[in-house]
């Protein structure tokens, strides 16, 4: 019997599951398709409801992989997808949205980013989204690899602070954001999106991971996704073309440490004692 997955609340009210489901890299490869597709419906069964995209993944492929994947149960679903920075003008914004609404069958985003900073004014892109939030094509809207400095002037902008989520590279080894990003955007109720939460598989091969997995009858990718479960205000988004891994991922929600186990992952994975610049990928 499976622990219920947390939930996090966004600032108008919505709660999401604290585990959801990555897309990065599908749809750029046709003889995975039916299988990125099983594994998506698999985490929705599992309860894994937020599913993150973009327009930049597989160049629409990925939408049009988790439209597929919706059918039929989109009212089940919190849906994520991004603009592009090189779309990120007004008029950009807003036809950027349209492709990707079109690519993923729905008439609705229910959370739209921009994917990370470009040459366009903040308050040219922040207005486009209000416009789209207005016409109900989206129902809130955040950023994506802001660092602390980006998000204050984020909020000096006109409707800046209706900023829902900042989406940022976190995970065991990169650790940066606990200095100050994230208790920021936790002071102000804005939800932190982990992407890469495995970094990419390498904490998969960590021998200290693997030595603690051990102790716990689980892998080394649901103990790096049982950390981000207990960091307050953070969603993790792993992403699997599996569905066997998919449920690996949901069995990571049953993991509980204690504060001995947190102490000795700090010593491992040791959090910042100093500003960093923020790490993307």
């Amino acid at each position: 019997m499976h622990d219920p997955i947390p939930t996090i609340t966004f600032p108008d009210g919505r709660t999401v599951p604290v585990l959801g489901q990555g897309t990065w890299r599908m749809g750029e490869n046709r003889a995975r398709a039916a299988e990125d597709i099983r594994s998506l419906q698999a985490g929705l069964d599992l309860g894994m409801t937020l599913i993150d995209t973009a327009e930049m993944y597989g160049d629409g492929g990925a939408e049009r992989i988790v439209g597929e994947a919706i059918k039929g149960r989109r009212d089940e679903v919190f849906l994520v997808s991004k603009v592009l920075p090189s779309n990120a003008s007004r008029s950009g914004t807003i036809a950027a949205c349209e492709r990707s609404l079109k690519c993923l069958g729905t008439d609705r985003i229910d959370l739209y980013l921009l994917h990370w900073r470009g040459g366009y004014p903040l308050a040219e892109t922040v207005a486009a989204f209000e416009t789209l939030k207005a016409a109900g094509k989206i129902a809130a809207w955040g950023v994506s690899n802001f660092d602390l400095d980006d998000m204050e002037e984020l909020e000096s902008v006109p409707d800046g602070r209706n900023v829902a989520a900042n989406q940022v590279l976190y995970n065991l080894a990169r650790r940066g954001i606990e200095y100050d990003l994230l208790p920021w955007c936790r002071d102000r109720g804005v939800p932190v999106m982990a992407y890469s939460p495995l970094d990419e598989g390498r904490l998969l091969h960590n021998a200290d991971l693997i030595h603690i997995a051990k102790a716990h009858q689980a892998t080394p990718a649901q103990v790096a996704l049982a950390f981000l479960r207990s960091r307050p205000g953070v969603i993790s988004i792993p992403k699997t073309g599996s569905a066997e891994r998919a449920r690996e991922n949901r069995d990571a929600m049953d993991i509980h440490f204690t504060a001995e186990e947190l102490a000795e992952l700090d010593r491992l994975f040791p959090p910042p004692r100093r500003k960093t610049r923020l790490e993307v990928i």
